[in-house]
């Protein structure tokens, strides 16, 4: 039996937005540091470091919105 046969004979659409996100498998792609000498190396850890800090505000930011968020649906005592 087709699928088209067992909902009827009206077609439907299947809406992407339904569908849950996937996993990213990873954010970065680390370099092959083999190749890198020691001053890139160094400037690698700076641009992860800066790329940690910003990662870090962000957090911070998304995490004071959720506690005012909170505070505001917070239920009265009593």
């Amino acid at each position: 039996m087709e699928l088209r046969h067992a909902i009827g004979q009206d077609s439907f659409m299947i809406n992407p937005d339904d569908d849950p996100p996937k996993p990213a498998k990873s954010l970065l792609v680390p370099p092959v540091l083999d190749m890198l000498g020691i001053d890139e190396l160094q400037a690698y850890i700076t641009a992860l470091q800066a790329e940690i800090a910003r990662v870090q505000g962000v957090i911070a930011s998304k995490d004071a919105h959720r506690q005012a968020a909170a505070a505001f649906f917070k239920t009265p005592p009593g």
